[in-house]
């Protein structure tokens, strides 16, 4: 039996996959870049920290190779303002992504809990964490599942929980859905989207705030290994190379759209999801 998305995944948050992880993050880095940027994160951790007892408790939800803190620890060695003291607990079905993550952590994060389960197993105390943040995490998550997944994370948080995650209109799950029509993989599960995300939320009743960002992850067009092991990257899957991907009647076109200029550039639209459980 062919692995689905979630087991494709996980194989690739591991050593075996990290060729095609760097590949990937090659282009997909800016996403994080953008996200650093997105607010001011040293008062958005300071004045929560004032708020509740020391050091604040973070969770960082499927935490990946910790690009979003390294992104934001550039920031804060830019601008010499560092917070004070988070206890930086890390959530993730990869043993390899925690690994990755812990390893970049340093001041003011410092390693807390490390949990090797999916956020629909996260088994913790109520409010157990301060504050929490999923940033490009959650695609896998099976959509029946989320309702479970988004509830128990918000029962373990006391203050506030920021998502950031792809609207069905983005790269990341446009691009899934038409290689998963174009290769005849309609039998897998296809990524969940911000739409699927805020459903989820409102079935729980819960409080949330949405606003967006939008930009381009992009490669020059001669940089054509680059570009496909982001493409196989995105949908976790090594099998199909770049020149079968451009054949195809069904992604062939979207791809070609995503040249221009001379480069590729892959359009991305990002909610960030706000909620104060």
């Amino acid at each position: 039996m062919t692995a689905d998305t979630f087991e494709r995944s996980c194989a690739h948050w591991s050593a075996q996959g990290e060729r095609e992880m760097q590949q990937f993050y090659s282009i997909a880095s800016v996403d994080y870049e953008h996200l650093a940027d997105a607010r001011d994160w040293r008062k958005w951790l300071t004045d929560h920290q004032e708020a509740a007892p020391a050091p604040l408790k973070l969770l960082d939800v499927a935490c990946g190779s910790g690009k979003f803190p390294a992104a934001l620890l550039r920031r804060f060695e830019g601008d010499g303002a560092v917070p004070g003291e988070i206890a930086y607990s890390l959530l993730d079905p990869a043993r390899f992504s925690i690994d990755e993550a812990r390893s970049v952590l340093k001041p003011p994060f410092s390693p807390g809990a490390e949990y090797e389960v999916t956020l629909q197993a996260l088994d913790v105390a109520e409010n157990a964490f301060d504050v929490a943040w999923a940033t490009h995490a959650l695609y896998a998550m099976p959509r029946e599942e989320l309702v479970e997944g988004l509830g128990r994370l918000i029962a373990a948080c006391e203050r506030e929980i920021f998502i950031a995650h792809a609207f069905a209109e983005g790269h990341y799950i446009r691009f899934q859905e038409l290689f998963l029509e174009a290769f005849a993989r309609q039998g897998e599960t296809p990524y969940c989207s911000a739409q699927d995300l805020i459903a989820a939320l409102d079935t729980l009743g819960a409080r949330y705030e949405v606003s967006e960002i939008s930009y381009a992850n992009g490669a020059a067009s001669e940089q054509r290994d680059v570009v496909e092991g982001f493409l196989q990257r995105c949908v976790f899957d090594e099998s199909v190379s770049l020149t079968e991907m451009e054949a195809s009647p069904v992604l062939g076109p979207y791809l070609r759209e995503c040249q221009t200029n001379e480069r590729w550039s892959f359009e991305q639209r990002v909610a960030l999801i706000t909620i104060r459980p």
